[in-house]
């Protein structure tokens, strides 16, 4: 019985990093990547965020409930398993410790990214362009985003990869071969993203080098 529930948690927590929480990280990086527009196309496309018909249920159900699921059940996967980098070396065992590690970053990143923007957002501030200059304006946030953000883009790409193997998808060696050369793709496109869109909040010239 309870082998069963641990196989059943893994699929959820592989599902949910995958559909619904991997699919807001893609949407969260293309509304961000308005900011290399300018100020009035960040602004325009984080307002139509926050307009959508039952946005407190969709944040609440789709995305806060399921990502605490899969950050806490993460959290015991990331404690609970061993690599073996030392022994091996091989690339899989590297890639899941490095599964790991961003996790446990990413709970910190999105702790405060949340409290930054949502939870003020609450108390009245209002969660645009300005605000996300004002925060990137310190040399101390602008790093600590810069490695949420790519810690973000590599712990989906590379769960992704995990995802597929998981659930039957991949089978055969060939197949998980070109799996990684995808989610590698991904990666890049998704972390570009993420950059270009930082940069855009400091200096939007910064985001066309």
């Amino acid at each position: 019985m309870a082998e069963n529930r641990e196989f059943f948690n893994r699929r959820l927590h592989s599902l949910l990093g995958v559909i619904p929480v991997g699919i807001f990280l893609i949407q969260h990086l293309t509304v961000n990547h308005f900011a290399t527009r300018g100020a009035e196309s960040f602004n325009a496309a984080a307002h139509f965020m926050e307009s959508l018909p039952l946005r407190y249920a969709l944040e609440i159900f789709i995305i806060f409930l399921p990502l605490l699921f899969h950050a806490i059940y993460g959290l015991y996967i990331a404690f609970q398993g061993k690599s073996n980098t030392k022994r091996y070396g091989y690339f899989r065992n590297w890639m899941f410790l490095a599964q790991r590690i961003t996790g446990v970053i990413l709970l910190v990143f999105i702790s405060w990214h949340v409290w930054q923007t949502r939870i003020q957002a609450s108390f009245g501030a209002d969660v645009n362009y300005d605000m996300m200059a004002d925060i990137l304006s310190s040399n101390f946030m602008l790093v600590f985003y810069i490695v949420g953000v790519l810690s973000a883009t590599f712990h989906f790409s590379n769960g992704l990869w995990s995802f597929l193997v998981s659930w039957g998808i991949t089978v055969s060696p060939r197949s998980q071969q070109l799996a990684t050369y995808a989610t590698v793709g991904i990666f890049l496109v998704l972390s570009f993203m993420g950059m270009r869109a930082i940069f855009a909040f400091i200096d939007p010239s910064l985001a066309n080098m």
